[in-house]
């Protein structure tokens, strides 16, 4: 039986209004670290960290961002950094405020935003250097085919990295991810342990992922 989904939300298609709101939490340390702290017992800084293999890419490179949302991973490219920056959602709405962040870090010519569907992405094998998914396994309807294609594209010495809300954290984020669900902003899911056995199997050498509270950051690097 499919539950009810709650009211006043919205699915990620329709720009909810949580997308605002963790966008908000991203681009205020402060306040939103400790939302963060409270909330998921995850460290936002964690995810600053990760934004910054982003501008590690020497000038050329192929930068593939899915979901892009918001933009929040935007913070990780630096202006004049001569990157192509894909940011691919599934809704228009969340491409054009990614391109309003670009415009605002003065990032916007880098970047290229492309509505794609992640189980069936629109490019060709090993057409990007790195592929980015911050936050957002969770919310795929099938997150192996999701891994499946995000490394499809990714070339032979790319690396992949990203963040998902995990379903092994215990009872103490349970609810959490079943108001998630419930909302139709969470999608089934998936452990830390599975996240490393879908890269491997996909080519991806000695893949790791690390914990902070809710949310397991994963990086590997394509074989």
């Amino acid at each position: 039986m499919r539950l009810p989904r709650l009211p006043g939300l919205g699915g990620w298609s329709e720009d909810p209004a949580w997308a605002h709101f963790y966008d908000w939490t991203v681009e205020h340390p402060r306040v939103g670290g400790a939302l963060w702290l409270a909330g998921m017992q995850s460290d936002l800084r964690r995810l600053y960290a990760a934004a910054e293999e982003i501008g590690r890419q020497p000038a050329g490179a192929r930068i593939l961002d899915i979901p892009c949302g918001g933009g929040v991973a935007l913070r990780g490219l630096r202006p004049g950094q001569g990157t192509t920056y894909v940011a691919a959602d599934i809704a228009q709405a969340m491409l054009d405020r990614t391109m309003d962040a670009a415009r605002e870090r003065g990032v916007d010519d880098q970047v290229e935003p492309r509505i794609a569907d992640v189980a069936d992405l629109p490019f060709e094998d090993a057409s990007f250097d790195l592929v980015v998914s911050f936050t957002g396994l969770h919310c795929f309807p099938d997150p192996a085919r999701a891994v499946v294609e995000m490394v499809r594209v990714l070339r032979p010495g790319g690396v992949i990295t990203g963040s998902a809300l995990l379903n092994d954290t215990g009872l103490r984020h349970e609810p959490l991810r079943r108001v998630g669900r419930l909302a139709g902003l969470l999608g089934r899911g998936c452990t830390g342990d599975e996240i490393v056995r879908w890269l491997a199997a996909q080519g991806v050498v000695d893949p790791v992922l690390e914990r902070s509270g809710a949310i397991g950051y994963f990086r590997g690097v394509k074989a």
